[in-house]
């Protein structure tokens, strides 16, 4: 008996489709039409202006193209989809998704073959919030380089007064503290300091009953090598972190102006431990306050970057390092799960220290931020309210003898929440 061929083909999703290859000048576009006759491809550049992108959003109509992919080549697939965005369906692509196959590498063969991957949905969708959500983005990242910004020059002003044998932070926790600035202060005005002069600065725990001996400690500290060369040289640095404390109140205030609409959500979100409003508002800025995108919480936790990776080859498991590299709301949820495990009593810290016992401390920080991400879905997408286990759920979770009798140290509670955040 003569064998059968395999006739199997790729399914044909989208008859006709575009793709695009973008540059900071100039954009390749590939369309692909199939029809009764045959198949048509077409090859178009247009360069990246606004009237050129307006005669890209033409062209596609004309055709009867209802959906295009770009790859996110940086920011420059933005001008692209400001243009298109309501008109076609677009499809932002990940390049490590759709590489090319070796060799005949050009523009015009990067479009089709994107146009080909998208025909056959072979494409993975990236995650493109509504307007809104852009704009909270755009001003919680804002701020969020301002903080860094802010650290920076903090930084060299404690350098400055290191080189200068000034030994503030020696006594004062924090310099640009109420009484660090005054000292500050002091020294930028020059001549001789007095220990009155220095009493008058402290400010807080350093003016209660041991304020003569901190006064002495701070003008001990302050006798350096301080003089006209490093005035200049700290002067522009304190304007400078001045103005950009002051830039980062005007953001926080705009933030809590935007996400005034949903402040019993912020509420929930905050009575997670370790969200505070900021933390609270970065998360909405990354996601939305939906999730809508998201069809369940495992493609949720996923898209997070904190869940494990899946490699196996021949029946060996290989490494299981997230996929995920760079992760804005990944680096977000991890920070929040260091502050959640400070919480005393609280169910995160004790299950932080059972996994840092097996797996160590950084992937047990990351299991603890699965957690997290696991309960804030349910509290955005759910309406759910945060249920606080306790310290000691594990142990009485665990206090069983093993010939099915009870620990008479630890007896069981009475109904054990096996709830979403578990």
């Amino acid at each position: 008996m003569a064998r059968e061929k395999d006739t199997k083909v790729l399914e044909v999703l989208h008859p006709v489709c575009c793709g695009l290859d973008v540059h900071k000048k100039m954009v390749s576009a590939c369309l692909i039409v199939q029809s009764g006759a045959g198949e048509r491809v077409e090859h178009r550049e247009f360069r990246t202006f606004t009237d050129d992108l307006r005669a890209l959003k033409e062209w596609l109509p004309e055709n009867e193209c209802p959906v295009v992919a770009i790859e996110s080549t940086g920011v420059y697939w933005r001008p692209v989809f400001n243009i298109l965005e309501g008109s076609v369906q677009v499809i932002l692509v990940n390049e490590r998704y759709t590489k090319h196959v070796p060799g005949r590498k050009t523009d015009m063969s990067d479009a089709k073959w994107l146009a080909g991957l998208l025909r056959h949905g072979l494409v993975k969708a990236s995650f493109i919030p509504c307007e809104e959500i852009r704009q909270w983005r755009d001003w919680y990242r804002q701020r969020k380089i301002h903080v860094e910004t802010l650290g920076d020059y903090k930084r060299r002003v404690h350098m400055v007064l290191e080189m200068a044998n000034i030994k503030i932070d020696s006594v004062v926790t924090d310099i640009f503290g109420a009484t660090g600035r005054d000292l500050m202060e002091l020294l930028m005005n020059g001549g001789p300091i007095r220990l009155c002069d220095v009493e008058e600065c402290l400010r807080g725990r350093l003016a209660g009953k041991q304020r003569k001996e901190k006064a002495e400690a701070l003008l001990d500290a302050i006798q350096g090598f301080f003089g006209d060369h490093q005035r200049q040289i700290l002067q522009p640095l304190l304007r400078i972190i001045g103005f950009l404390q002051n830039e980062i109140t005007l953001i926080e205030a705009r933030l809590k102006k935007l996400f005034a609409p949903y402040h019993d959500l912020i509420e929930r979100m905050i009575g997670v431990p370790g969200i505070a409003y900021v933390a609270a508002w970065a998360i909405l800025a990354e996601i939305g306050p939906t999730l809508e995108g998201f069809r369940s919480v495992e493609a949720f936790c996923a898209w997070c970057g904190l869940c494990p990776g899946n490699h196996e080859s021949a029946g060996k498991r290989k490494s299981e390092r997230s996929p995920v590299r760079r992760s804005i709301i990944r680096t977000i949820l991890i920070e929040v799960a260091w502050a959640a495990i400070k919480t005393k009593g609280s169910y995160n810290k004790a299950k932080y220290f059972s996994l840092k016992a097996r797996i160590g401390a950084k992937k047990a920080i990351v299991g603890i931020a699965h957690r997290i991400a696991k309960g804030l879905f349910c509290i955005i997408k759910d309406g759910a309210e945060y249920k606080e286990l306790g310290g000691d759920y594990l142990t009485l979770l665990h206090s069983f003898t093993p010939n099915g009798g009870t620990n008479t140290l630890a007896a069981k509670p009475k109904s054990l929440d096996t709830s979403w955040f578990q």
